[in-house]
């Protein structure tokens, strides 16, 4: 059973948070954050934050089941833009240049892996075959 973890607003601009969020795609939840844990970026520090949330938010849902045992994935981690403060700053001969401060929105989706095939999957696949 997957868990969902959100963080709005974040203070970084899009393309610089989605630099980071392309490295732990994909991955085990232990090997994303020794990547975020040694990743110099700032964003690396609120996604690490993030995904522990999420683990956490997997570990309410599923108070059966040991978090060692499920062996956890980022299923998937998605990065919008969020809302911009636009600023003036002084430009020469009297004009004003516009300062865009970008923010982004960061959806991350854990998952446990599913080892276990049963024998209506494999079914499944042999007649799509």
């Amino acid at each position: 059973m997957e868990a969902i973890a959100r963080l709005n607003n974040v203070p970084t601009s899009t393309r610089k948070m989605r630099l980071v969020a392309d490295l732990v795609r994909g991955k085990r939840v232990g090997h994303a954050l020794s990547i975020l844990k040694f990743t110099p970026n700032h964003g690396a520090i609120k996604l690490e934050k993030l995904l522990l949330s999420a683990v956490a938010n997997w570990q309410a849902k599923n108070p059966d089941e040991k978090l060692e045992d499920a062996d956890l994935f980022i299923k998937t981690i998605q990065v919008d833009g969020g809302r911009m403060l636009k600023r003036l700053r002084p430009a020469p001969q009297g004009r004003a240049h516009r300062i865009r401060k970008r923010s982004n929105h960061v959806t991350l989706v854990v998952d446990a892996f599913s080892t276990a095939v049963t024998a209506d999957e494999v079914q499944t696949k042999e007649n799509s075959n």
